[in-house]
């Protein structure tokens, strides 16, 4: 009997510690709680705390406020010129701390990410049918992030969403076209490096002729400024040279010029 007597006690304890348990949630940061009794939503929201409610007739909601990343593929994103592309996305998104209420009265927790995936489907359609197939892997790439972020946010509108950003993580175009504009791409690039050979010789050829114009008139200057008297002075500096000399010379001159023999 006594057995039995202890094996109820310790039963009658347990119960008691897993309704205390369940009695106890904890709602972490990044998070936000809502009682929700009998199904209806009280009001006031939780802050990050441990919470402590009837587990029959009450439950608590978390909402989760921090920035949530939600990869994304579509298959047929239409562009401008009627091309089908393949899409990688990311959405970064996160919901308002004093929306959450009513995020769970019209969307609910679960749905949230369902309903930020509709509006994206709708919003890039929309968006890349305005662009070429091209510009997804141009300069425009993030002209178009941004156009389907303000899109998402015009259509969620006051829902309790935040779009933060839209990111085209990878673009698979039509194989054709792909091919079409890697030999578009190639041959930018040799036009490129062609006119970088022909500024360099244009270059070097401007060089040679400003060096040569240097040299004419370098010529010139003193082809103008020789005269008979200086002739004159430079032979007798030759002279003074020569006569410095210890080596044996033969000069021939006539009086004005020397020329020297070894």
């Amino acid at each position: 009997m006594k057995k039995i007597q202890t094996w109820l006690f310790y039963g009658f304890c347990s119960l008691l510690l897993i309704q205390f348990i369940s009695a106890c949630t904890v709602i972490r940061p990044g998070e936000v709680g809502v009682k929700q009794r009998l199904g209806k939503i009280k009001s006031g929201i939780m802050q990050p705390r441990a919470v402590f409610h009837n587990p029959f007739t009450t439950k608590v909601v978390k909402v989760p406020t921090r920035t949530i990343n939600m990869p994304v593929v579509l298959d047929a994103l239409p562009s401008k010129e009627g091309l089908s592309i393949r899409c990688e996305l990311a959405v970064l998104f996160h919901i308002k701390e004093e929306a959450a209420i009513d995020v769970i009265k019209t969307v609910g927790v679960r749905n949230g990410e369902g309903i930020i995936l509709s509006v994206l489907r709708s919003a890039a359609a929309d968006v890349t049918s305005q662009f070429f197939a091209k510009d997804m892997h141009t300069s425009k790439r993030f002209e178009i992030e941004q156009a389907i972020s303000a899109k998402m946010t015009e259509i969620l509108g006051d829902r309790g969403f935040v779009v933060e950003s839209v990111l085209l993580k990878s673009i698979r175009l039509p194989e054709k076209l792909a091919r079409a504009i890697e030999a578009k791409l190639e041959a930018e690039q040799e036009a490129q490096t062609m006119q970088f050979v022909l500024d360099r010789e244009r270059q070097e050829a401007e060089r040679l002729k400003i060096e040569a114009e240097g040299i004419r008139d370098a010529q010139k200057i003193i082809s103008e400024g020789l005269n008979d008297m200086i002739i004159k002075y430079k032979s007798i500096e030759a002279f003074r040279e020569l006569s410095k000399s210890n080596n044996a010379k033969v000069i021939v001159t006539d009086g004005t010029t020397p020329f020297l023999i070894d």
